[in-house]
């Protein structure tokens, strides 16, 4: 049976990782706050608690994407029961190496069966890539014998698809 989660219990721990410029900052701040907020590149990681309705909350570790912060990932993903990649939809000359990003996070011993969202983030922009291509372009369906995965469009400036992204993971934890 799955995880159920209530008050007595600590949240479920969530990553949300991507390249730098994805959007991952905007996208907690909106969810947390409700609000559009000025960010600036994540040097180290930010920490939400989410609470998504009475009975659900995800304590979310927002790790900072820049190049030189990516080794460190590897220190955030024990005790993690879902990872949030989120990528910039528009920035099609960048998801080869969100895909080498995303395929090295995967492999980590720690992430073995993790359930994985993947947020398409600009989605209101118009030049945005489609749920199919930025699925291939991240060879997701390559993982499907390994773990639960889901793909999402979303727009963390607008709050578009927020929401209901992060209650399809804590269904994915609660199945996992």
């Amino acid at each position: 049976m799955g995880q159920h989660f209530n008050k007595n219990q600590k949240p479920a721990q969530v990553l949300l990782m991507g390249l730098d410029s994805a959007g991952k900052s905007t996208l907690l701040f909106r969810l947390q706050q409700g609000v559009t907020m000025e960010t600036s590149p994540t040097v180290g990681f930010n920490v939400g608690t989410l609470e998504l309705d009475k009975r659900t909350s995800l304590t979310v570790w927002d790790v900072g994407g820049q190049r030189t912060m990516r080794p460190n990932w590897k220190y955030y993903l024990e005790g993690s029961k879902a990872l949030v990649f989120v990528v910039d939809s528009t920035d099609r000359s960048r998801m080869a190496e969100a895909q080498k990003a995303l395929k090295r996070i995967l492999s980590d011993e720690n992430m073995k069966g993790v359930p994985l969202m993947v947020l398409a983030n600009k989605k209101d922009l118009p030049n945005s890539m489609t749920i199919r291509e930025v699925s291939n372009q991240l060879e997701l369906p390559s993982y499907t014998d390994q773990r639960s995965w889901e793909i999402q469009g979303c727009s963390a400036l607008q709050g578009l698809g927020l929401q209901q992204a992060f209650l399809s993971v804590a269904k994915l934890i609660r199945k996992h």
